[in-house]
This record gives C-alpha cells, structure tokens and sequence, in this order.
C-alpha cells in the first residue's frame, strides 16, 4: 500500500473520530470562508490536483445544511412560483466552490474541492484553488488546459458540478443528460414543434395555402 492509502484509513478510523470532534468546535468559531497553509486531508487533496507548490491555494468554506428557504412571500406570484422552498439543483459542494471562488475570483480559478466534515447545522469542504497570473502555474502544462476556461465553476466544469448535472452518469439511463438536461429539452420540443408543423417563433400552426 501506498502512503495515501495509509492517510485515507487514519481518516476513517475512530481516534479520528475523536480529533474531528475538536476540529468542529475551532471550525465553528472561524469564518465562513478562511484561506489555510496546509490540506486537513492530504490523500484527498492530492487526489483533486493538489501540489504543494506555488500558485496553489486551500480554502475552507463553510456552507449551512437544511432546506433552502425562499424570503417570505409579500406580493403576487404565479401559481408555479408562489413556493418559499428553493429549487437549487446543485448540492452543497458546488455550492461551497462557487462561494470561495467569488471571494477570490479575481486571479484564481478552481480546480477542485473535497468534503472534510459535518455537524448537525453546517458542512466544510476544502476548495483548491489556482493563481492563473502565477509564473509557475503558466509554466505547468497540466494545469493550463484546464484553466483556459473562465469561471469554470460557475457554469459546473468541476467534479462536484458534473456530479449534480448528472454527467457521471453513462449508458442507459442517461439517455437526456448530455450536452445537458436544458438543452436536450429544448432539442425534443423543437422537434415535436417541427412534427406537428408549428412555427417556433410564435408557436402557432403555419398557415396552409389553398
């Protein structure tokens, strides 16, 4: 077994278990969003793209669990939307990458993130992020391809946005994921649409000629 392997077990093993239950008590006291030196889970980072190298950042981010609430509702709303349950359609990964990018969005980019603990009110996960105006970083070909994309994390380019649109997910079964949910939706509408001879900017019948 390698090093990793040996790291991944103490993780899970119950002196951990112990250890954890202390770093919860420190995590609660810190900010939502707090830059660290080190990986709490080295075996996890290094599986994400961490390297212990200039140009690479670590972020805990903090996110609230629970159902996501709407502010209470005071003026009219269409029947589909008088609703205070918010519709999220990520989990909370994504949701703790996009908000440690947006606190850092203005040189980094992020390459991955990785769960590191829970209580009953809050979830942390440790985001990787990258200096894109770092030399060592430009000079790393690994990385690069990855990074030409702005904001990959905002349109679910990472390992946990792929995972809540569903793209890990082959074969049958997973048929309607792919470019994504909206557009192969909107691909099946266009083509019953041109079935049944309606025309798709007004979605009326054309009209037929005599």
């Amino acid at each position: 077994m390698g090093m990793y392997k040996y790291l991944r077990d103490a993780w899970q093993s119950d002196s951990n278990e112990r250890a954890q239950h202390t770093r919860m008590i420190q995590w609660r006291r810190e900010p939502t969003t707090l830059r660290i030196e080190y990986p709490t889970r080295l075996d996890a980072a290094r599986s994400v793209g961490y390297k212990a190298k200039p140009g690479y950042l670590v972020i805990r981010q903090r996110v609230t669990t629970g159902g996501r609430m709407r502010p209470d509702i005071v003026a009219g709303r269409k029947p589909k939307n008088n609703r205070q349950v918010k519709m999220l359609d990520m989990n909370y990964q994504q949701i703790a990458e996009r908000r440690a990018y947006e606190r850092y969005a203005a040189n980094c980019e992020v390459l991955n993130s990785y769960f590191v603990g829970e209580d009953a009110k809050n979830a942390w996960y440790e985001v990787i992020l990258v200096d894109k105006s770092h030399p060592v970083i430009q000079a790393d070909t690994r990385v690069n391809g990855l990074l030409e994309n702005r904001a990959r994390v905002m349109r679910g380019l990472t390992m946990a946005g792929r995972r809540s649109r569903g793209l890990l997910h082959k074969g049958k079964g997973a048929e309607k994921m792919r470019p994504s949910r909206t557009a192969d939706r909107k691909r099946r509408m266009i083509a019953k649409m041109k079935k049944e001879g309606l025309n798709l900017q007004t979605r009326e019948a054309y009209p037929r000629s005599r």
